[in-house]
């Protein structure tokens, strides 16, 4: 019966949007009919005692027909190309940047202008922090957005970003922007029609007339932000109700157990897709399924509504891929790629956030033992999908990775994250890193830690203290950092102002709308000045740019780097290493980092475990041959230094 019904709602909606028998129209009824059956099967399972289930059903199918009417030939023809790639973006060509627009060149305007910093980088991917309206003094750095189709004034319009999508494609980039999910402002239009008393609209939110039911979702929710922004729940004078504002009270959850709340995102990120994306950022994907009685994050409807999206783009735009921002336990990360029928058919992304904080882990001990404990989780990513790698991003460092991965290494798991706080705040004696604690919850002394990429390596200190051996040290940790991420399979994300060095940005403070909130020091604003520095031979800027330059090339000539689910770790036979092995096909590359300020002896037992042993080895960032086991018993890696050892 459903088969019937739904073949009926797909005539009908070809019929109502003349959607006919050209090439494109052809392609888009084909993968219309094969997804079908599934986003009916997924729909059902979210929304099938809704009462307007079948109403908003229908919508859905239409919504996906109008998407697909007003897709541009150009588009269309860029979904076809994407297609005749496979994944085209497991990649080793691809390196990307993530920004604020108006923080790094003032508008969408200006960032046009800028692609030939970027080329000249080597960077071919943006992804923009979000650009949509929001408020001033409450828009949480852009992720409380009052109209999903209108660009802030402060970056332009959207014509603007238009223009510089057009002028990105024709430079061979690629374009990634935020959709925010889980929330809007309270100043967004579907918000406004609820505070003022429309039924409807109040369906569109978590809102209820007294503090039954918050009180029941609160015992089992935790704080987001427990210094800034205790509880779940805000009173709304204006209607006499409680709101769910997970993160900040002016952000209002939306309802997706409402069908008709879905049907609206999918229009908002179809609009998107339209727009001309290569990826969506889902933000916050963990958060927007809620229950009583749940912690409402992680649950299974989370993920069965990112498998209905995931469908539903596909169908429409199915060149665009979809990065689940969750920041979540190694473990259950894995789920956000999909599984079982759904396996790498759920997000097509996510940030490796555990490896990152792994990597600072292992900067601040010397030691690899919490890294390499971590891995059997992280080996568990799907083929077809794939990670974001990065070092630093807008947020702030989670040590979210679990205890036993600690107690593995020997450490107590209360006092080892201890350590790292305290290491990076600069409160542990000797610690180089300037940086300070996020979000400190005073119940379990929990925190993140905030600080750009340099000024957690040294490089604040060492400038201060005018300190040449502190800056060359510097230096060499900020590239064995990028190194690790770029070389251990996904997609590399470098976070703006990283490539040339800037410390923190304490300008924040003074800043009513932001100086409550220590992550803006490590979103520092443009000096373009500053980074004019990369043409001085010897300035830090220089030899910064140069060296993150030289890792991007280099992975791009190595086609053994892009994510084939390739990635094997090596017996160290040293704590202070982390080593792996990229190989595809007959193609080896044996990867080695030293996160210790002593300079390494590794044992060449480790490539020689792996098999049919290599008697040549050449060295790619450091452009020398080795001769394994017979120029020298151990391969020697100075201080915070790396080996990218190709087979010959």
């Amino acid at each position: 019966m459903y088969d019937y019904l739904l073949h009926q709602e797909i005539k009908s909606a070809l019929l109502k949007f003349r959607i006919g028998k050209e090439e494109g129209d052809l392609s888009f009824y084909s993968r219309l009919i094969a997804n079908g059956s599934t986003i009916q099967s997924l729909y059902h399972e979210l929304y099938k005692q809704h009462p307007r289930a079948g109403t908003q059903f229908n919508l859905l199918i239409d919504t996906l027909a109008a998407a697909h009417k007003i897709r541009k030939p150009a588009l269309k023809k860029t979904d076809v190309a994407k297609a005749e790639k496979g994944h085209w973006f497991l990649s080793n060509e691809i390196t990307g940047m993530s920004l604020y627009v108006d923080q790094f060149c003032g508008s969408l305007s200006n960032l046009g202008d800028k692609l030939s910093y970027f080329d000249k980088l080597g960077v071919n991917f943006l992804h923009l922090m979000p650009l949509f309206e929001s408020p001033a003094g409450e828009s949480d750095g852009g992720y409380a957005v009052s109209d999903f189709r209108k660009i802030n004034d402060r970056f332009g319009t959207l014509e603007d970003l238009i223009a510089l999508q057009q002028k990105m494609n024709t430079a061979g980039m690629y374009l990634m922007t935020d959709i925010v999910m889980n929330h809007t402002s309270r100043l967004q239009e579907w918000a406004i029609k609820a505070k003022e008393g429309d039924p409807h609209y109040q369906e569109y939110f978590y809102m209820y007339d007294d503090r039954t039911m918050p009180d029941i979702f609160e015992q089992t929710m935790p704080d987001i932000f427990p210094e800034t922004a205790p509880g779940s729940f805000t009173y709304v004078p204006e209607c006499d109700k409680w709101v769910m504002t997970v993160f900040h009270n002016y952000q209002w959850d939306l309802n997706f157990s409402n069908p008709a709340v879905f049907v609206e995102m999918l229009d908002i990120i179809l609009f998107y897709a339209n727009l001309g994306m290569d990826v969506l950022r889902i933000d916050a994907p963990a958060f927007i399924w809620k229950e009583p009685g749940t912690t409402c994050q992680n649950l299974p409807k989370a993920h069965t509504l990112l498998r209905l999206l995931k469908q539903c783009v596909q169908v429409v735009s199915p060149g665009m891929a979809l990065l689940g921002e969750a920041i979540v336990a190694p473990k259950e990360i894995m789920y956000y790629f999909g599984t079982g029928n759904y396996t790498a058919k759920e997000c097509d992304f996510a940030y490796n956030a555990t490896q990152m904080a792994l990597q600072w882990d292992a900067l601040a001990t010397g030691d690899t033992r919490v890294m390499l404990a971590a891995q059997h989780e992280l080996l568990k990513k799907p083929y077809g999908s794939s990670w974001i790698t990065y070092t630093r991003c807008h947020d702030d460092i989670g040590l979210g990775y679990d205890d036993y991965m600690i107690q593995q290494a020997s450490f107590n798991p209360y006092q080892h994250r201890k350590f790292l706080k305290d290491f990076y705040s600069g409160n542990t004696p000797g610690s180089t890193a300037t940086g300070a604690l996020f979000s400190v919850n005073p119940k379990t002394q929990d925190a993140r830690i905030s600080g750009t990429l340099a000024s957690l390596c040294g490089l604040e200190k060492a400038i201060s203290n005018n300190d040449e051996a502190a800056i060359n040290t510097a230096i060499n940790r900020i590239i064995l950092m990028q190194a690790c991420s770029f070389f251990i399979g996904g997609l590399p994300m470098l976070f703006y102002g990283d490539e040339v060095g800037y410390t923190n940005d304490y300008s924040y403070l003074s800043n009513p709308a932001k100086n409550y909130d220590n992550r803006w020091m490590h979103r520092p604003v443009i000096d373009w000045n500053k980074n004019n520095n990369i043409e001085m031979e010897g300035s830090s800027e220089q030899r910064i740019f140069k060296a993150t330059q030289q890792l991007i090339s280099l992975r791009k000539k190595l086609s053994m780097v892009a994510d084939l689910s390739n990635l094997t770790w090596l017996t160290p036979y040293n704590i202070h290493v982390a080593g792996f092995l990229r190989q595809k096909e007959d193609q080896r590359l044996f990867c080695f980092f030293n996160f210790k300020n002593e300079v390494a002896f590794v044992d060449w037992q480790s490539v020689k475990e792996k098999g049919n042993p290599p008697i040549v080895l050449y060295d790619h960032w450091n452009q020398q041959e080795h001769l394994v086991g017979r120029d020298q018993e151990f391969l020697i890696i100075e201080p915070y230094s790396f080996c990218l050892l190709e087979a010959k």
